[in-house]
């Protein structure tokens, strides 16, 4: 009787460590569950690398990364597996295929990317509406978006194939370019109304050419316009630098603010 009690206390305290061991393990396959954000990879233009908000690796050279672009700040506060940052300052879609896509493999879980501004000559767009008259303007933009209408295209499928080809299982973010303008806004001097209205038309001809094309490669866009909204040069209260002769190549870029409140929150949604 007292071994038969014996027995059974002992089968107790075995079934009890048994479920004891058991939690352990379930808690730790729990926290094993818990897995680290998938490598990632932010490829694109200076809108990626972060210009305009400062604070850059001294080791990225002329393509000015920021620790304050939103790739960094999505790596730094989601901790991927691992991170490569190869955006550029000047990036085309060109440049994008030939220099950026050495970090991308078959275990690349997350990708990054906006291009197309460049390809398109928006800097030239904005120079030409600076300092010619609005007639030369609206005939630049117009020029620009022939462009993105005829030619940018192809060149946006060339690049997402081969990422595409690179990194077959990663979930693809394209990123858009915000309305530059506020219209009607508190500007004093500089661009006319109609300037403005011209610049915010292409950037939407922009954006809607990229998304197309993203979308006919699986690929996820995130539209930028809408967290920018009422942060636009004019608006009182710019997430965008306007023209600066000080550091010219800042000049319609995004802020730091630019970064985290405009294109972070879109990017950490899409890529959830």
């Amino acid at each position: 009787m007292r071994l038969s009690r014996f027995t059974a206390y002992a089968s107790s305290l075995l079934l009890a460590a048994a479920c004891t061991f058991t939690g352990v393990t379930a808690a730790h396959a729990d926290s094993g569950n818990a897995q680290a954000a998938p490598a990632y990879v932010a490829l694109g233009d200076s809108y990626s690398s972060g210009v305009g908000a400062g604070n850059y690796d001294s080791g990225s050279g002329n393509c000015k990364r920021s620790t304050r672009a939103y790739p960094a700040l999505w790596a730094a506060a989601n901790s991927p597996a691992s991170f490569s940052f190869t955006a550029c300052s000047g990036a085309r879609t060109g440049d994008v295929v030939a220099n950026q896509l050495g970090p991308l493999n078959s275990g690349t879980g997350l990708v990054s990317l906006s291009v197309g501004g460049n390809d398109a000559g928006f800097a030239d767009v904005m120079t030409t509406c600076v300092l010619q008259s609005e007639a030369n303007c609206v005939a630049r933009v117009n020029q620009a978006k022939a462009y993105v209408d005829s030619t940018l295209p192809g060149q946006l499928d060339r690049v997402y194939s081969a990422i595409k080809g690179k990194a077959p299982s990663a979930r693809v973010v394209v990123l858009g370019y915000p309305r530059f303008y506020k219209l009607g806004g508190s500007c004093l001097a500089g661009l006319t109304e109609g300037e403005r209205r011209a610049i915010n038309g292409a950037a939407d001809h922009l954006n809607t050419a990229t998304a197309k094309r993203a979308a006919d490669h699986g690929f996820t866009f995130g539209d930028v316009t809408t967290t920018f909204s009422g942060h636009e040069i004019c608006s009182g209260d710019s997430w965008l630098h306007s023209v600066n002769l000080g550091n010219i190549g800042e000049s319609y870029h995004p802020t730091a603010a630019g970064q985290s409140g405009g294109y972070l929150p879109v990017f950490r949604g899409a890529a959830s």
